[in-house]
């Protein structure tokens, strides 16, 4: 498990620089959760480093295998100096949790809502899970265990959820670039929905 973080770890900082700070978070029954900062350029990213420590099991499996499944981060990029977004490490420790905490399988596509601001006066209380690979590449683990995989996140106002339920992840994206959003902006507003 040590290992894998390593790599992990290793590959974060080839990708986003040395972390400026690091905070850890530990729920009852849970391993360890930390955030990582990275400023690059008046951009702050945030990145879960536990969270693949195991492999996502399905809700539905009898047992867990302890090797194969989904393993994967959390990266938050947002603009620096606009909003106090530090104060989102802990609903993003509570996201990478998740995993073990519910038994989800946090994939691209995917909704998570921590059913409060990320971070002071944020209009945005929930995520969508983006596609991996845009700014840190997969890291490939050995056989049989699967790639961990770094999986952006978008915060999205309730409204946007909402219609995403509707509409779906590749809809909501879409209306996204349409309308010119800057999903960077921790003080954007909702995209027009109708």
């Amino acid at each position: 498990m040590s290992d894998v973080l390593e790599l992990v770890e290793a590959r974060l900082r080839t990708s986003l620089g040395e972390p400026e700070a690091r905070a850890a978070v530990t729920f009852l029954g849970t391993d360890r959760i930390e955030v990582l900062r990275f400023v690059d350029d008046q951009v702050v990213r945030y990145a879960t480093l536990g969270m693949s420590a195991r492999p996502m099991a399905d809700p539905t499996a009898v047992v867990a295998d302890p090797l194969k499944g989904p393993r994967a981060e959390l990266v938050l990029s947002v603009k620096a100096g606009r909003a106090d977004t530090d104060k989102a490490l802990r609903p993003l420790a509570v996201l990478a949790a998740s995993p073990q905490v519910e038994g989800v399988v946090v994939a691209p596509g995917a909704s998570l809502d921590v059913g409060e601001p990320l971070w002071p006066g944020a209009p945005f209380t929930s995520v969508l899970v983006g596609e991996p690979g845009g700014l840190v590449e997969d890291l490939e683990l050995d056989a049989p265990m699967d790639p961990v995989r770094f999986l952006p996140l978008l915060p999205m106002t309730p409204n946007e959820a909402a219609w995403k339920r509707v509409h779906g992840a590749q809809a909501l994206q879409e209306r996204w670039l349409a309308n010119g959003m800057d999903l960077r902006d921790p003080l954007r507003g909702g995209v027009p929905l109708s």
